[in-house]
């Protein structure tokens, strides 16, 4: 079995700059480093429990089946914010069947983003 010490996802962007622009100021990901300098320098995000990086270019934009996973308190607050700061909502949010509130949207290189909201009732709430 391999000892996993860390993880992160990592993103390459066809347009760093404006992918950094989404993430750390459209999203509000804070910055955890940076490395490297120029436009393609490596920028690695919060994301909860995990890490998100950006760094390279990449020629065409990541495979259409990639998608993000983020938890947030109040999806419809996120929403409004979202909203305010120009992303792209694909969706609104709305409750879905399995319980969970959703909303998703897009990243400018069509990354969707799942903004998820877990109610209180929920089982992804409780411990057996």
């Amino acid at each position: 079995m391999v000892h996993v010490l860390g993880s992160r996802i990592l993103l390459s962007p066809t347009d760093p700059e404006r992918s950094r622009a989404f993430y750390g100021a459209t999203l509000g990901l804070a910055v955890h480093r940076e490395f490297g300098t120029g436009p393609e320098r490596g920028t690695v995000y919060f994301l909860g429990g995990g890490f998100l990086e950006l760094s390279g270019r990449a020629d065409a934009p990541p495979a259409p089946g990639l998608r993000l996973w983020l938890q947030v308190e109040d999806v419809e607050a996120a929403h409004g914010e979202l909203l305010e700061r120009g992303a792209e909502v694909l969706r609104p949010p709305r409750q879905e069947p399995w319980g969970l509130i959703e909303m998703w949207i897009a990243d400018p290189d069509g990354v969707r983003i799942a903004v998820v909201e877990v109610p209180a009732d929920h089982p992804l709430r409780f411990r057996p």
